[in-house]
Formats: C-alpha cells, structure tokens, sequence
C-alpha cells in the first residue's frame, strides 16, 4: 500500500507540474539546455511575470525582442523588431541589452561608421509598459573620454540610488596589438556618465590573452581581450560581481572570468576590485562544448533558482561562426555571496 501511495503521489505531481506550467524549472546544473542553435551574444531580464531575451539581429540596422512568460521558449518564436536605421554611422550594431530603469526601458548597444575601430556606445530608451511596443528614442553616442570614445558591450546596473555603466574599451588607439579592458563609471542619467572612466580589469592572465586556434586560425593581428561585462549584487546584497568573457571569442579558448567588489566600497577605485586568479566556468573533458562566452544571470519563473545564459562552441569548430550555440543551466549561490558556476 505504501510504494502504491507513493506511485499515486508521484504522478500527481507530474500532472500537477504539466498543468501549472512548471513553475520550478526544470534545468538542472548539468552542461545546460540549447536555446538557441545558432547565436552568439544573449541577454535577457525577467520583469514581472515576462523574459525579455535579446541578441545581435542578422539583418543590418534592426534590434529585436522576444517576450515569453516560459523558461523553455526563451529563444523561441519570431524576434519582435524594436528599433531600425539606416544611418551610415549605425552600423555593425553588436550585443545589444535590455535593462528595465525606473519603470523606463533601455536597450545599450554599440555601433559604428562602418570601420570596427570606430564603435561608440548607444542607448535607446522607451516608456512604454511593454517594451515590444511604443517608441524607442535614441541616446548617445555616450562619450567615455576625450582622447578616445572606442567602446564595446556596454551595461548597467545600481547600487543604491547610484548608477553605473560598464563596458569593454582600449586604454589608447591601437597600432600593432589590441587590448580590451574593462571599465567602469558613474552614470547621471541612463545616456550620460558623471565620472571619468576608471580600468577595473585586463588581460594580464595566459587565460586572458588567447588569439590562436589549435590549427592555427587567428586574428590579423594580437588581440587580448576582457570584454561583455555584466554586473550582478549577490543575494545577501553584499557583493558586486562582474563576469566578463576572456581571450578572443574566435577561439575555443573563450572563457568565463570574475571580479568582485563589497557594495560598501568605494566601486570607482580599482583597488577595491578582486579578480580571479583563474577562469570560473570551464568544460569537463567530454563536453560536447568548448568556449564559453557572454554570460548573463536571470531568475528562474518561481524565482527560488539563478539560471545562467551563455554562449558556447561545438567541440568540433575551432573557429566562431554563427553556429554558435546558446545553452541556459542553474548555477547556485555559496552562501548567497558567490556564485558558483559549475562546469559545462
């Protein structure tokens, strides 16, 4: 009677989970879940009861959305488009982010005059309730410091009522080597910084200085690479972490690095930033995958779990391609400060 009571509860409870939509999710810290078979850069945010998921548009000029109130269609149906130009000086739009302030949405993107050396940092700007809809207003470019505004992946985030942007830049021009570095300033408003910018990372580890392939493939020239910054506060509200992708995402190399700053601290001196001497996130020896990327953190429906969006390879490329997959996993927390990343 008692494994018979138990058989009886335990399809209750699928049934339950089938009809209620699976409030918890159902992906497990394992090598994760593909959303997406072909994509590179994936955001996405959870407002209210909707995930707004976002990435580059194949289509030159277009920024699009997808909304979904389930986990599992994340990256499913048609990309709603939000914004398009034809502007010559907008081109080569990369790794566009939604972000939900003070009831207002943004989207930060970077775009160019169509040389890549010429990336400026954008952001558009809707009040409506509904990001898919309304008009989205363009900001920028957001001017990151005189000599030089070259700038990549630009995000936010807050402390308190003080606002910061992040994102992947060159301390000067680059002649024969580039070098993408991480910084930080305070924000006036969503569009415009207060501060001057201040270099919180980069690339001073062998982990963060790839550009070759195993068979050779490469760059045109050395490329060392902190870049795709994305800031979270840790659940006990303790800890400011910023991952961040390291070496050149062309490679198998790719992977996950890590800085961390107390909420108390003073977050635009650099000597309040720890880095990880060693990458956070790295394959097993049978993954099926390979160079990880472009990580974002989002709540599960029920809100009880962190799940984790990246972007890796196929073991079998060695080069980026948009074959590129898109995978999401849970991560956990220990003791609520650190994330933890697993593997993949």
């Amino acid at each position: 009677m008692k494994q018979l009571a138990i058989t009886i509860i335990s399809i209750l409870t699928f049934i339950c989970l089938i009809l209620c939509g699976c409030k918890r999710s159902d992906i497990t810290p394992d090598y994760g879940r593909e959303v997406i078979e072909s994509g590179s850069y994936p955001q996405a945010i959870k407002v209210g009861e909707f995930y707004y998921f976002i990435m580059p548009d194949s289509r030159p000029g277009h920024i699009s959305l997808r909304k979904t109130d389930k986990i599992e269609n994340l990256g499913a149906g048609e990309p709603i488009t939000v914004y398009k130009t034809t502007d010559s000086n907008m081109q080569h739009i990369w790794s566009p982010e939604i972000h939900h302030i003070k009831n207002k949405w943004y989207i930060y993107f970077e775009a160019d005059d169509g040389n890549t050396d010429n990336h400026h940092l954008y952001v558009l700007e809707n009040i409506s309730p509904d990001p898919t809809t309304g008009v989205w207003n363009l900001h920028g470019p957001i001017l990151t410091n005189e000599d030089w505004n070259y700038g990549i992946h630009p995000s936010t985030f807050a402390i308190g009522d003080r606002r910061y942007l992040i994102w992947s830049g060159w301390e000067k021009r680059r002649t024969e080597t580039e070098t993408q570095c991480i910084f930080i300033a305070e924000m006036e408003n969503p569009w415009t910084l207060k501060s001057e910018r201040v270099l919180i990372s980069r690339p001073e580890y062998e982990w963060e200085r790839q550009w070759i392939n195993p068979d050779g493939t490469r760059s045109a020239y050395p490329i060392f690479v902190n870049e795709n910054p994305e800031a979270y506060i840790s659940p006990d509200k303790k800890t400011v972490i910023i991952t961040y992708s390291a070496s050149g995402i062309w490679t198998r190399y790719s992977t996950l690095g890590l800085l961390r700053a107390s909420t108390d601290s003073d977050i635009l001196n650099p000597k309040s930033w720890k880095k990880s001497a060693e990458p956070v996130f790295v394959p097993r020896e049978e993954s099926p995958y390979s160079g990880s990327s472009n990580v974002c953190l989002l709540p599960s429906p029920d809100g009880k779990e962190t799940l984790m969006l990246f972007q890796v390879k196929p073991n079998d490329r060695t080069i980026h391609s948009d074959h590129d997959r898109v995978l999401i996993k849970a991560i956990t927390w220990d003791g609520d400060t650190m994330p933890e990343f697993g593997s993949y």
